[in-house]
């Protein structure tokens, strides 16, 4: 300062620089602030279109599954017959393996001399059907254990008549569709999933049930993957279903049929016909067994 008590030239030079660092300062705080506000946004963006490129190419998979499934013309995997055929030793069950059926190809009958001895069980069913139900609820804890013991095979023939009978939702279809499915994807599993299916059969007339709905009950029985999912509600064997059941109509396997048309359930034993002979023979269980005892002696005892 001078005597006048006015700053002297150095001291304003100095100010004005003290000034401006401060300035400086402020503006550089000011700059790594929007910086760090510009690049926290960034990274918001680029998280935000890693989950929506996330999102569209999950949902691409998953549509192209389903549009996979829906334009399969080819029958399911171990239903080379149109029927998937079980058989067993030492109280465990297993499916046959085999091919499927090609697209606009003939099925291969099951050649029933490879298991001579034994009764080979042979069934036509809708899971519609009320009185098939009957039958697999009577009868098919009986059919394990034969199975199981080696006494017997069993080849199920899942068809589709009554689509009429749940209100347009076409359970019928979707139901052997859903079958299908678990024969190629679990087929171990193919007669948990027969009884759980009966269990839960819709009535005649009601709104039949949904895709989830069927998958859960799939599920509950040991039949669940993403493979299956995308088979059912592709419906991947839609085309199969339908000439497997025009096929069913001419009893392609050369048994003896009543009609010419297949009802359901038809059953056979050995290429033998049983006909249920009163009203009650449905939920006869020893009915049944004593005509599987009286084709092949020894099976039921």
């Amino acid at each position: 300062m001078t005597n006048s008590g006015r700053p002297t030239k150095n001291e304003k030079r100095d100010h004005a620089r003290e000034q401006a660092r401060v300035f400086r300062e402020k503006q550089q705080a000011q700059q790594r602030r929007r910086r760090r506000l510009w690049q926290a946004g960034v990274s918001v963006v680029i998280i935000a279109v890693i989950a929506v490129v996330a999102v569209v190419i999950i949902n691409q998979n998953h549509n192209a599954n389903v549009k996979a499934a829906t334009q399969s013309k080819t029958g399911p995997k171990n239903m080379i017959s149109d029927g998937i055929l079980l058989s067993g030793s030492n109280g465990k069950i297993t499916a046959v393996t085999s091919s499927a059926v090609a697209a606009k190809g003939k099925p291969t009958a099951t050649n029933i001399s490879t298991y001579t001895g034994k009764a080979n069980i042979r069934e036509y069913i809708d899971f519609q059907c009320p009185y098939c139900n009957q039958f697999e609820t009577t009868n098919l804890d009986n059919i394990n254990k034969w199975v199981a013991a080696g006494k017997a095979t069993v080849e199920i023939h899942p068809i589709s008549f009554l689509d009429a009978n749940s209100s347009g939702n076409r359970y019928s279809s979707r139901a052997a569709n859903a079958s299908a499915c678990v024969a190629q994807y679990a087929p171990n599993n193919f007669l948990a999933v027969v009884k759980t299916l009966y269990k839960n059969q819709p009535a005649e007339g009601g709104t039949g049930m949904s895709n989830d709905k069927l998958i859960s009950l799939l599920g509950g029985a040991g039949a669940s993957s993403d493979n299956i999912t995308a088979c059912i509600k592709g419906e991947q064997f839609k085309t199969w279903v339908t000439a497997a059941t025009a096929r069913a109509n001419i009893d392609v396997f050369g048994g003896t049929v009543d009609n010419s048309k297949i009802s359901t359930p038809t059953v056979f034993v050995n290429n033998q016909q049983w006909s249920p002979t009163t009203a009650t023979s449905l939920t006869n269980a020893a009915e049944f067994s004593a005509f599987v005892d009286q084709v092949v002696p020894g099976t039921t005892s």
